[in-house]
């Protein structure tokens, strides 16, 4: 996130008031969601993972997303 220039309250905001846009219960060792949200301007996906019993979020990762990748809205996945 260092890289790309988000800061620790862009997160919080993103995260707090983003958009759950894929929810992945099966993913190890926690389970996750894709947010998107947008700091400054910019599209933003956040890769969050909860930590439930110790009531703890970790964010995995914090990306810009590709139109190449994604459709316009940044809200689905192009297909491969």
């Amino acid at each position: 996130m260092f890289e790309r220039q988000v800061t620790v309250a862009d997160i919080r905001q993103i995260v707090e008031t983003g958009e759950t846009i894929e929810n992945r219960p099966n993913d190890p060792p926690y389970p996750s969601r894709l947010v998107l949200g947008s700091a400054h301007g910019r599209p933003l996906h956040i890769v969050v993972a909860e930590q439930t019993d110790q009531d703890t979020t970790i964010i995995v990762t914090v990306y810009e997303p590709d139109l190449g990748n994604w459709h316009p809205g940044f809200r689905k996945r192009r297909k491969p």
